[in-house]
């Protein structure tokens, strides 16, 4: 069962370090760039737009335009490389599980530091009321995506779940949920068909697998031009808002505060209880994987090096990996829901909403299921952030306070995402070896 399959395009150790210093370089490069754009260059906002963030948009759309196969592939060979049923459904319901008790601890976290910090109480209500004035567009998008959503009931996610057509819920990212029911379903039908009548199409599988490797690979190739790109239109974009982001500087730094105790102080414990990897070896393995989500934002788009990662510097089995770290870059959000939880007390502290003991079961229940639902893909939160919002009473609009310090924010919670599912993946794979 922890037989691997031998593919020839493992890179050097060499070759991975040397990826990630061209990416901090890249990082580097992006923001040196982008102040040299907005203090020298003429017109150079409108140059930044023009001629360099398309390269950041490239590069995240072809990773998003992998992301379907790769999930699909990846869910059905980890299903299919286990030999029964039995411990299928052993293993799933481990991982699913696993991934739920650190959602609630992750959300805990969260109103433990917005709670004790009170971070709405210290903004400037000045810079709050113009904020809102001037992002009513942004919000109202999320205003109605979020009416349209909660208005099919508390059910409605268990029905989108489950495809009318999986030829159109694969030309969607944001139907990700639906081609993993798909790939489950496809892969529990393999396993009880039997080993000796699917060989072929096991074959097929494990060919495109290969080819979806060497492609990620390539885009993986280009990732310090993207990154430059990103970094760059990231500090054009909002350079001319140094004051918003001192008068939110209180709240960006409780919700980075609570990140970094998830990332580092969390995941570390639960390595070090649950699993033999020794806790130094895994911060020094995982942090490419970190990096790399932190510079896209997109746990989606991180799917690819983490599968890679998990696997050949963690020691991951490849049918576990191949299983839990799919279908946690879906529905294991746990930087999100931290953030989430954060950003719900601190608008209610800036309306000077008081919550009470109700409210605050409540927001731990609605971020947990709402979590699922997330895109794993730069501002997936936004809409799940408003339909929280609405649900515990809390004016929505509030939503336009946090947008111009979120894009930091968002990356940073991305990189506690991965870190999170890598965790999960090697406490899952400890217990499938024992």
């Amino acid at each position: 069962m922890n037989q691997r399959t031998n593919i020839n395009i493992e890179p050097t150790k060499k070759k991975k370090s040397n990826r990630a210093i061209y990416i901090v370089l890249g990082m580097i490069l992006g923001v040196a760039f982008g102040f040299v754009a907005m203090n020298v260059l003429p017109n150079g906002k409108q140059f930044t737009s023009d001629w360099i963030a398309p390269w950041g948009t490239i590069f995240i759309t072809l990773l998003k335009m992998i992301a379907v196969p790769l999930v699909f592939i990846s869910i059905y060979k980890g299903i299919t490389s286990i030999k029964d049923i039995t411990t299928f459904s052993q293993i799933g319901l481990r991982t699913i599980t696993l991934y739920i008790v650190t959602t609630i601890f992750a959300i805990s976290i969260g109103l433990g530091f917005a709670l004790a910090v009170k971070p709405g109480l210290l903004v400037d209500k000045t810079n709050s009321e113009m904020v809102i004035s001037t992002s009513n567009d942004e919000v109202q998008k999320n205003l109605e995506k979020a009416a349209d959503t909660s208005s099919r009931g508390p059910l409605s996610f268990f029905v989108d779940m489950i495809p009318q057509n999986i030829i159109f819920a694969s030309s969607k990212n944001s139907s990700m949920l639906q081609v993993i029911f798909f790939a489950i379903l496809c892969g529990v039908a393999t396993i009880k068909v039997g080993e000796e009548k699917t060989k072929n199409i096991r074959k097929v599988v494990d060919d495109a697998n290969g080819i979806i490797l060497v492609i990620i690979d390539m885009i993986i190739y280009t990732a310090p031009i993207g990154v430059f790109a990103l970094m760059a239109d990231l500090t054009v974009s909002y350079a001319g808002n140094w004051g918003l982001f001192a008068s939110l500087g209180v709240y960006a730094l409780t919700v980075a505060v609570a990140l970094l105790t998830l990332m580092f102080g969390f995941y570390p414990l639960l390595i070090h209880l649950f699993t033999k990897i020794p806790v130094r070896h895994f911060i020094a393995k995982i942090y490419p994987v970190q990096l790399f989500a932190f510079s896209t934002s997109s746990s989606a788009a991180t799917l690819p090096l983490n599968l890679e990662n998990a696997q050949r510097e963690l020691g991951i089995s490849e049918e576990t990996s191949e299983f839990v770290l799919p279908v946690g870059t879906t529905i294991n959000m746990d930087g999100t829901s931290c953030y989430q939880a954060i950003a719900v007390v601190f608008i209610a502290q800036v309306f000077g909403i008081n919550l009470g003991i109700g409210d605050i079961l409540s927001i731990l229940l609605l971020t947990t299921i709402s979590s699922i639902g997330t895109p794993a893909i730069p501002g997936g939160s936004y809409v799940i952030l408003t339909m929280v919002l609405t649900s515990v009473g809390i004016p929505a609009e509030g939503l336009a306070l946090i947008l111009g310090v979120d894009r930091p924010l968002d990356m940073l919670r991305t990189s506690v995402n991965v870190t999170g599912d890598a965790s999960v993946a090697a406490i899952i794979d400890e217990t499938v070896k024992e």
